[in-house]
């Protein structure tokens, strides 16, 4: 595959990452560690900044089979066809597998439901995966069983055509019932664990909101992302002041409302909708999963 320079002084890895969206940054520094990636005819480094006519040749092994174990773990699916699979996610249940979670991820349940028939372009440890949930997040969860599928709704995650609603237990009255959260989050430098709104070299970050029902110490609310920052809900919410009930990390920021009077096991926040193109057909689809009991409980419409 060979790749055109479209601003030359761009460095080779951020080239790859803007022609091969569909790759993760540890696949691409592996191609160019693998020497797989040629410039003019000679293998080059990440660093390199690539100039105008440069011949920019990346060879993409075959995907390797997933080596996730498979494991029979109950899955909720909302909606499946021959290129996406669509799931209702519990809170709890990891993604997909990392350190310290090498088993009971949603990828080892996938793997022993679609045997062989998972989206091989995310890699052998997340086979399908498109995108992500926090583990204490709930709620819709697209997963992509053909490399093409894969494909397209990674570009449409990239392009910001994909609709994402959630809804979320907030602590704290607030002033107005609607409004629009716009900052930039990155790299706490106080805390190399966490996000942060306003970082210095954070990534723009949107969130609408609107308050669906106020109670006294805390208000269901409703949030569309129009980004997909890590953890951006928590951090915004936070940031404002009405953190997520329930978050152990962003709940108990110097920004967060008073107290509560509640105690609930998890963060209360809930992938309520999520639309987007079908990869094949291109007819818009939507999916919604229905709100946990702990949250309607607590929240009653």
């Amino acid at each position: 595959m060979e790749l055109a320079v479209r601003i030359p002084g761009q460095r080779l890895d951020l080239l790859l990452r803007a022609n091969l969206p569909g790759h993760s940054r540890s696949f691409l520094q592996k191609l160019i560690a693998d020497q797989r990636v040629v410039v003019n005819g000679q293998p080059s480094k990440a660093s390199y900044r690539v100039r105008a006519g440069d011949r920019i040749v990346v060879t993409i092994p075959p995907p390797v089979p997933p080596v996730a174990q498979p494991e029979d773990i109950p899955l909720q699916v909302l909606y499946e066809d021959d290129d996406v699979v669509v799931l209702n996610k519990p809170a709890g249940l990891v993604v997909h597998p990392a350190a310290g979670n090498q088993t009971g991820t949603l990828v080892n349940a996938l793997v022993h439901r679609y045997r062989g028939q998972l989206a091989g372009i995310g890699g052998v440890e997340r086979p399908g995966i498109v995108h992500r949930l926090d583990k204490g997040t709930s709620g819709c969860l697209v997963v992509a069983r053909t490399d093409a599928a894969h494909q397209s709704l990674v570009n449409q995650f990239r392009a910001r055509t994909v609709r994402k609603v959630y809804r979320a237990v907030c602590g704290g009255k607030f002033a107005r019932p609607t409004g629009r959260i716009e900052t930039t989050i990155g790299r706490s430098m106080h805390d190399r664990k966490k996000m942060a709104a306003g970082a210095p070299r954070g990534r723009t970050a949107v969130t609408d909101y609107q308050v669906l029902r106020q109670f006294a110490e805390y208000a269901l609310v409703e949030l569309t992302i129009h980004t997909g920052r890590t953890h951006q809900i928590r951090v915004h919410m936070a940031h404002v002041g009405h953190p997520v009930v329930g978050d152990p990390v962003y709940g108990k920021s110097a920004s967060a409302s008073r107290a509560l009077s509640i105690s609930v096991a998890r963060p209360l926040l809930h992938a309520y909708k999520l639309g987007f193109q079908h990869p094949r057909t291109g007819e818009w689809v939507e999916f919604t999963a229905p709100v946990p009991a702990e949250m309607e409980q607590l929240c009653p419409i």
